[in-house]
């Protein structure tokens, strides 16, 4: 996770402190609707939904125990509702990008993401599409059948690419606002990044200060890197330590990697 400051400045301190949302069996109805409330948030891309807009027959599925919550999240997606919001009047690879983010909760990694859904969309059709993201091994080992699937591309991970944070951050633009009230829509956000192979520029909500890419403080700025060393398994959380190095530009990427490939997690990469 980052440092609640960065958090803060980013716009994503909702998630910096925040367990994933896991119905276990006997729950309350108090927890079922944690649930409910948290898969309609992710799914839906923070919409607000009114009361006769909600998915009243697979609600009461899962409250039955008769299905998981993968099965309520695929119901969520493969719904009228879904695609009225996402996919009628919205260009295909607006969409698949949107997909990433809700169901798999982060950004698409390159160009050949997109191509792939794109051609399994054209071959095989909508419901195809949604199912590649929840039947996958990565949706498997990240959220199996009883966890809401969550913003993932905010925490480091191992043989994460670097350029997931800012690719993450250009399509989510604070905890306030919706995947259909940003204005953009109507076009594909990452589209540039992902055929170039470039890296977006990250700036604070409501702020000019860029936080991340050259622009930051140029090549002879220093960087301070604080990391900790991730478990492998979930855990409560503990006290564990931090370490911190100060870094020039040029060094950045590289410890970046590094520390990706030894399973630590990056706290914060600020200018000094």
């Amino acid at each position: 996770m980052s440092s609640s400051t960065a958090a803060q400045r980013l716009g994503f301190e909702p998630f910096a402190s925040t367990f994933p949302i896991e119905l276990r069996a006997k729950s309350s109805e108090d927890d079922v609707q944690v649930v409910i409330q948290a898969a309609y948030r992710q799914v839906f891309g923070n919409e607000h939904l009114m009361a006769s807009e909600r998915l009243e027959s697979a609600e009461s599925l899962l409250r039955q125990g008769n299905i998981r919550v993968r099965d309520f999240v695929r119901s969520l997606a493969l719904s009228e509702l879904y695609r009225k919001k996402f996919f009628y009047g919205t260009p295909q690879v607006r969409f698949i990008e949107l997909n990433f983010k809700h169901l798999l909760g982060r950004a698409p990694a390159d160009e050949s993401e997109i191509a792939d859904h794109v051609n399994l969309y054209v071959q095989k059709g909508y419901e195809a599409e949604i199912n590649s993201y929840l039947d996958s091994e990565e949706y498997e080992a990240s959220f199996g059948d009883a966890i809401v699937p969550y913003y993932r591309g905010f925490t480091s991970r191992t043989g994460q690419k670097t350029l997931a944070y800012n690719r993450m951050l250009q399509l989510y633009r604070g905890y306030a606002n919706s995947d259909r009230s940003q204005g953009k829509n109507k076009s594909a956000w990452l589209t540039r990044e992902l055929a170039c192979n470039l890296s977006n520029t990250i700036r604070a909500q409501n702020e000019g200060n860029v936080l991340g890419g050259v622009t930051a403080g140029g090549r002879s700025q220093l960087y301070r890197v604080r990391s900790t060393q991730a478990s492998s398994v979930p855990a409560p959380q503990l006290r564990r330590s931090i370490n911190e190095a100060v870094v020039s530009y040029e060094q950045l990427s590289t410890t970046l990697q590094r520390l990706n490939q030894r399973g630590a997690r990056v706290l914060s990469v600020l200018p000094v």
